[in-house]
């Protein structure tokens, strides 16, 4: 698959590769672990993980994982990924998950981030962008209103977890 690489001046939007890695593991931090990993990363499971990625975006399946960087060496700063398929998801929808490293938070990079890859959706034939946040990560909601998404219906996970649901047009995106 080709190699995509977004930029919007400020931040770049690249594939995750396996150099990452230690990078990744040296920004985790309480946050993400709550909010977007789901448990503290190790360097196996990390390692596991970005490989998938790869072989998402060689493949074409439904996920596309970014490395948020910034400057010219392009330090990694956070993460986003879309998901073109997934539970809840109609067709057309793709699923919005981004997160910063603690030292590029407050920043707008996330919002940037956001924006940019919701260009790359619609262009790879998203119809519907959605952010899930829960309640309880203002900082997540703050970030998908400032990128244009409007309060959805909320939604419950199989295990209950309350997700407030965020969208946008994917037509908008792209004006």
């Amino acid at each position: 698959m080709r190699e995509v690489k977004l930029s919007d001046g400020i931040i770049n939007l690249s594939a995750l590769r396996l150099d990452d890695v230690e990078a990744h593991l040296a920004g985790e931090d309480e946050l993400l672990v709550r909010w977007l990993n789901g448990g503290p990363g190790t360097r196996e499971g990390v390692e596991a993980y970005f490989q998938h990625c790869r072989e998402q975006w060689d493949t074409g399946g439904p996920l596309r994982a970014f490395g948020i960087r910034m400057g010219a060496d392009e330090v990694l700063a956070g993460t986003i990924d879309l998901r073109f398929a997934g539970d809840g998801l109609a067709p057309g929808q793709v699923n919005v998950a981004y997160g910063l490293y603690p030292s590029w938070r407050g920043r707008g990079l996330a919002t940037r981030a956001v924006l940019l890859a919701s260009r790359y959706a619609a262009s790879e034939g998203g119809v519907e962008a959605v952010i899930q946040v829960e309640p309880e990560n203002p900082a997540s909601a703050a970030v998908a209103q400032r990128a244009g998404f409007t309060p959805g219906k909320p939604t419950h996970s199989k295990d209950g977890t309350r997700f407030d649901w965020y969208i946008r047009d994917l037509h908008a995106a792209t004006r």
